[in-house]
């Protein structure tokens, strides 16, 4: 059973994860659908907030569970919901809530040698979401192309960061380099959930 697209989606694009639950569940009471797509917002800047606590101490870039919620974020919300999710993150720790990487917060983490990589997140959770609107996402080989290029775009924008602060051949080695390993585990993790979210919104009445 495949999700047929509703009225008022575009219908050169797929729809992403998020939309396929709203629309297919909430068709006949549409004035709920911006109340939740805010919670979603809030849930999924809480979950970015919760996965940065969680990580293995390196320095000067933490190895944290943030590029795995980012990526899922952007594949399942699609670009303009993603986008909205990682700004407030990134708003929420620039007025001084401790959501950053070891509860840091204020300006000074956005523009010190980590904020590349959080600016790469608002991009990429972006681009994810254009990759899932044209149905990347849905098995495991697409999945895996989305995730290498959601990582490859994190690490861009950081890796241009880092290097004004410590150069190019040690922002590889201390910015990319440490965390290749886990950015594997995390796009097998992703590469097993997405498809069974997909399958489980399908089969749902």
């Amino acid at each position: 059973m495949f999700f047929v697209p509703q009225a008022g989606l575009n219908p050169n694009k797929e729809v992403v994860l998020a939309d396929a639950l709203l629309t297919k569940h909430l068709e006949s009471r549409q004035t709920l659908i911006p109340a939740i797509k805010a919670f979603l917002v809030v849930i999924g800047s809480l979950l970015l907030a919760v996965s940065a606590q969680i990580k293995i101490p390196l320095y000067p870039v933490p190895v944290t569970g943030q590029t795995l919620v980012v990526l899922l974020i952007g594949m399942t919300y699609g670009p303009r919901l993603a986008g909205g999710t990682i700004i407030a993150y990134l708003a929420q720790g620039a007025v001084g809530l401790p959501v950053f990487a070891g509860g840091v917060a204020g300006y000074a983490a956005l523009l010190g040698p980590t904020g590349g990589y959080l600016f790469g997140f608002l991009v990429a959770a972006i681009v994810m979401g254009f990759l899932a609107q044209r149905g990347m996402g849905r098995t495991i080989i697409s999945t895996v192309s989305a995730m290498a290029i959601g990582n490859l775009v994190i690490y861009v924008f950081g890796v241009f960061w880092l290097t004004s602060f410590i150069g190019l051949e040690m922002a590889l080695l201390n910015g990319v380099i440490p965390f290749l390993y886990g950015d594997l585990i995390k796009l097998i993790i992703a590469a097993g959930l997405m498809p069974v979210f997909w399958s489980l919104t399908n089969t749902l009445e």
